[in-house]
């Protein structure tokens, strides 16, 4: 009897661990970019071994992966195509496609038509958000279609300007969550994951280019999301508003960092093109929600480039000088350091325990150690001769990078 107990509960674990054990969509888990299931060596070789490489369409979408398998959503064509591929071979294990016409707005032609949109793992499920604003809800096992939602009333004009970008966002209790819209009106909704049944729905704001994420704050779990209009805050279980602080995409200055949540401070770090970055407290007094600007800091602005938190400092790569590397903190806005200039138009940054983890847009992964003073370089790899805007998966002992065509995976040749 106590061996069984001992077995049934050593099982649970391993459950656990293996749900845990998952790169499931845009940033990880917690969709705050730190990375805590990748075998790093102890010490960086001087390069990395190709395993495999493979033409999977062109797209943002990143790279998302759990135990059985790598998933690539991109396009060939006129067809949007999500792949489950072998992680160790690179073998295409299933795939699906759905033909996605689409013209991109003027003056982004040269990003491609997408997708752009990272999907997304929930319990038995994958979620994509095509280019043209359709959810749709895939067996993560076999790849059949379960359901698809493209939201009535934006038929004529289904997206903003240059497509929906907004990755999908799974919360523990098996809800996806999107906002589907234009640049003139939009709708935040919740579904079942498995039966694609509306839980709820939050309007009128209009989609912008950021993608929501998962907060407690003032001890209440909520959505966060940066629209067209505000950063707001939403009940995950009624889809009521809780808080609101304006926070308009005006001309060219469009909304599209996603925000990020500091703990400690109990905030909201966001920033746009044009604008710095701020620290943004909701407050619950007597039952009633608010906001107050801890800081606002000017000296440096994101642009298309999310940021990544690590202790009491933000790492990102602000617009100016054309792509400065910086680290911030986060207690009063001041900026620790800057970087050399023209660094180029985007990066993407994870955290690895101590260390920070930089993919430029010209296909250079960086590993660097942060100190006081700027970034210590551990290593330094070329990943791709192609433009690389999608974020990297580290998995295992594999690196995982999608260019502007292809998927290539790279191999650590020695671990600890």
């Amino acid at each position: 009897m106590h061996a069984r107990i001992f077995f049934l509960f050593l099982g649970c674990l391993l459950m656990v661990d293996g749900v845990a054990q998952s790169w499931p969509g845009l940033f990880g888990p917690h969709r705050n970019g730190h990375v805590t299931h990748f075998q790093r060596p102890e010490q960086w070789p001087s390069k990395l071994q190709l395993a495999w490489e493979l033409e999977v369409g062109a797209g943002y979408s990143a790279p998302i992966a759990d135990q059985d398998g790598v998933f690539q959503f991109a396009r060939m064509q006129d067809e949007e195509v999500l792949l489950k591929l072998d992680l160790a071979s690179g073998k295409i294990l299933w795939r699906s496609a759905a033909s996605v016409p689409f013209k991109m707005g003027d003056g982004g032609e040269w990003h491609g038509k997408g997708p752009k949109s990272t999907p997304v793992l929930a319990d038995r499920t994958l979620h994509t958000f095509s280019i043209h604003g359709t959810l749709s809800s895939w067996d993560r096992k076999t790849g059949k279609l379960l359901w698809q939602h493209a939201h009535p009333a934006f038929e004529g004009k289904s997206h903003p300007f240059w497509g929906a970008t907004q990755s999908p966002l799974v919360t523990s209790e098996n809800t996806v969550i999107v906002r589907f819209g234009n640049d003139d009106e939009g709708i935040l909704k919740c579904f079942d994951a498995d039966t694609g049944r509306v839980r709820w729905s939050l309007g009128p704001d209009a989609p912008c280019y950021a993608s929501p994420i998962i907060a407690s704050l003032q001890g209440k779990k909520q959505l966060v999301e940066w629209n067209h209009e505000a950063l707001i805050g939403v009940d995950l279980q009624t889809g009521a508003m809780l808080w609101r602080y304006p926070l308009p995409h005006r001309g060219s200055n469009q909304n599209m960092p996603t925000p990020v949540l500091d703990a400690a401070h109990q905030s909201i770090l966001v920033g746009g093109e044009n604008r710095g970055i701020q620290s943004i407290q909701p407050i619950l007094e007597q039952g009633k929600w608010s906001t107050q600007v801890r800081w606002h800091q000017r000296r440096v602005s994101l642009d298309m480039s999310s940021a990544v938190l690590m202790g009491s400092s933000l790492y990102g790569l602000s617009h100016r000088d054309s792509g400065q590397l910086f680290g911030l903190q986060t207690k009063d806005g001041s900026v620790s350091w800057l970087g050399a200039p023209r660094q180029g138009e985007h990066a993407h940054f994870l955290a690895l325990e101590e260390m920070l983890m930089v993919l430029s847009d010209r296909g250079q992964l960086s590993i660097y150690r942060p100190t006081t003073h700027g970034l210590e370089t551990l290593a330094s790899y070329e990943v791709s001769s192609n433009p690389t805007w999608a974020p990297p998966l580290f998995w295992q002992d594999r690196i995982l990078i999608k260019d502007r065509e292809k998927l290539l995976c790279w191999q650590l040749p020695s671990l600890r």
